[in-house]
């Protein structure tokens, strides 16, 4: 049975993936090899695994502008995720995913998204509707 789960209204399309998750926070510049696809950082709780088509779930975003236009350059690579997922995103990264036509929703009513949603789970994730809906959990 489905969980929904609600948010502030977000950015970009909707879509539907596979949720990879940690509470951990995001940097484009710092935490990711956008070359190839990973986190890269060796401190980070994702450290190795693929975000490529996967729906990111992290505490919060940082990182200035170059995180913001990594973004972009990492849709226009077909290297991107999905949608990302925050606790509380920045300003920042909020124009980053605009303009990359990446989906991005923070600010859920029942809590902590890193909390709420399970590694592996597949996610709808509407951003116009402030909505996450949880379809099926991972294993």
């Amino acid at each position: 049975m489905p969980i929904e789960l609600r948010c502030h209204r977000g950015i970009g399309p909707a879509v539907t993936g596979r949720a990879l998750v940690a509470e951990d926070n995001f940097s484009a510049r710092y935490d990711l090899d956008r070359l190839a696809g990973t986190f890269s950082r060796p401190a980070h709780r994702l450290f190795g695994q693929s975000y490529v088509g996967k729906i990111l779930v992290l505490e919060t975003a940082k990182g200035g502008v170059a995180s913001a236009w990594m973004l972009r350059e990492m849709a226009d690579r077909k290297l991107a995720p999905l949608a990302i997922v925050f606790d509380r995103a920045n300003t920042i990264l909020a124009q980053g995913a605009a303009f990359a036509d990446m989906a991005m929703v923070d600010r859920f009513e029942a809590g902590r998204p890193t909390g709420l949603i399970r590694n592996g789970d597949e996610l709808r994730v509407e951003p116009s509707l402030g909505r996450v809906t949880i379809l099926n959990r991972g294993s």
